[in-house]
């Protein structure tokens, strides 16, 4: 983004995202604040622009302030502040014009108004929570996962790991599949079904044995599904033949989905586990048994701590802890890897990939697409932040296509993976030096701390003026210090060959 923020975004980190926020209730001119201030959160700018062109805080006396959730107890957002600061960091979208993008895509044929769904969970597992995130927005669903046998669940079952007051870094579950029984879900399925034509239905499925997978294909096909996602990876399922053993299996892989298509003419994505070297091996072997597309990925086998207090890891139930599912934004990079790994491989070309693991922005979405994804699920995000995110969402994504003047999500999807190399595939002999701006630096000399305990001492620091200097000939353009400067006060040079030895 072309933009410099002059506002201070780790004030609207703060913001609580109220369900009913009294902010919005209070402003004399009607903003939409505790809206505008979610979308400020998952960097939906334009959306933001947009709705603040005609709302002019100059002269307010910020009663939005006032009633805001953390006075209480807090100082609270500086509403006033960020408002006018998003107008004068980006002072030109409210008249920048929009041209109208096509972001449909289709899961094997099978159309999606939106790339986005709900990933098989608890975010997706009754009539009502799936009927509500339809009428939000969202394009689909993939229902928690249907089994015929009976489930027994901890309390608690979730632990997480905080990026700031607000907010998972990563989440951890224990939680097994849907408790209710098949019968019930496919009336969910049938009404569903009825009075949402258009939207789309994965159903996720989990069987014993080859009968049992092939008869839950049959009957959610039966009661409305529009694709049949296999759970060849749930880390709580650890029985024989069970969720991650099945996915760790290039044999069980490929007889299960075998068995599922004997139930189904829908299309069957087979969704993969992470806790493994290698994924494409698994994929294929899916391919083999006649799957027409990838899910991935499921969680991560974690431990996300131990309370130091009762000498139990976490989440503790009744004195003791599980290897549980790992989720959220901190694995979004390992999900990247693998849907990477899956779109470049040349035996896998033809299948759709369902990418998902640490989706909570817009932006996040659009890198699983360029790196190969046709389509996006979400879970982590949701069960903290609500449905409600599905605007911004589509509304984030819908306004980058537009600014990058390209037409439709079918122009998006893969347009990065085949920037992902092997190791020698990289240039090695051009290095890339930084450059301060010293009008935008704040003297806090991070640059020099980090590149002198763990760098190479190619920067010193005047404690007087509070400036960094490069020592270029000890530079080597790792950008270590451009990755730790708060103020973004760090640009690059251009390149300088290196001597070769």
């Amino acid at each position: 983004m072309p933009y410099k923020l002059k506002y201070d975004d780790s004030e609207v980190n703060r913001c609580l995202l109220c369900a009913d926020p009294a902010c919005t209730k209070a402003c004399p001119q009607h903003a939409d604040v505790g809206n505008i201030l979610r979308s400020l959160y998952f960097g939906n700018f334009i959306d933001v622009a947009d709705r603040l062109k005609d709302v002019d805080c100059t002269y307010c006396n910020s009663p939005c302030e006032k009633v805001c959730t953390l006075e209480a107890k807090q100082i609270p957002i500086k509403i006033r502040e960020i408002f006018m600061g998003v107008k004068e960091s980006f002072p030109d979208l409210p008249k920048r014009k929009l041209e109208e993008v096509d972001i449909s895509t289709d899961i094997c044929g099978v159309r999606l108004e939106n790339p986005f769904l709900l990933s098989s969970s608890v975010v997706a597992s009754t009539y009502d929570m799936c009927a509500r995130a339809f009428d939000a927005g969202w394009a689909g669903v993939a229902f928690k996962t249907i089994c015929n046998f009976p489930q027994h669940e901890s309390s608690p079952r979730f632990s997480a790991i905080y990026s700031h007051a607000n907010s998972f870094c990563g989440f951890k579950n224990i939680e097994q599949l849907s408790d209710h029984s098949v019968a019930e879900n496919m009336k969910v399925f049938n009404e569903l079904k009825r009075k949402y034509p258009t939207k789309v239905i994965v159903a996720s499925i989990m069987g014993q044995n080859e009968a049992e997978w092939t008869m839950l294909a049959r009957r959610c096909e039966e009661a409305g599904a529009s694709v049949i996602e296999c759970n060849f990876s749930c880390p709580n399922m650890e029985a024989s033949d069970l969720g991650i053993t099945i996915g760790q299996s290039e044999e069980l892989v490929e007889r299960f989905t075998r068995a599922t298509k004997k139930g189904t003419s829908l299309p069957v994505l087979v969704k993969l586990t992470p806790n493994i070297t290698d994924m494409v091996p698994l994929a294929i072997a899916a391919k083999r048994g006649g799957a027409d597309g990838i899910a991935a990925i499921n969680t991560i086998n974690s431990i996300t701590g131990v309370n130091i207090d009762t000498l139990v890891a976490e989440p503790a139930v009744q004195g003791k802890s599980i290897v549980g599912g790992y989720s959220g934004p901190a694995v979004k990079p390992i999900a990247l890897r693998f849907i990477s790994d899956l779109s470049n491989c040349e035996g896998l070309q033809g299948l759709h990939i369902s990418g998902m693991g640490g989706i909570e922005t817009w932006r996040d979405a659009v890198e699983f697409l360029l790196l190969g994804a046709g389509s996006v699920q979400v879970t982590t995000s949701v069960m903290q932040y609500g449905y409600r995110i599905i605007e911004d969402l589509v509304g984030g994504l819908r306004n980058y296509l537009s600014c990058k003047g390209i037409p439709s999500l079918a122009n998006l999807i893969g347009g990065a993976k085949n920037t992902v190399v092997g190791h020698q595939g990289i240039e090695r002999d051009i290095k890339l030096l930084p450059v301060f701006d010293l009008d935008a630096c704040n003297g806090c000399g991070r640059c020099y701390i980090s590149c002198m305990d763990g760098g190479h001492q190619a920067i010193t620091f005047d404690m007087e003026t509070r400036t960094p200097k490069l020592l270029g000939s000890k530079c080597v353009g790792c950008h270590l210090c451009r990755m730790v400067c708060p103020t973004e006060a760090i640009d690059v040079a251009p390149r300088i060959l290196k001597v070769k030895a």
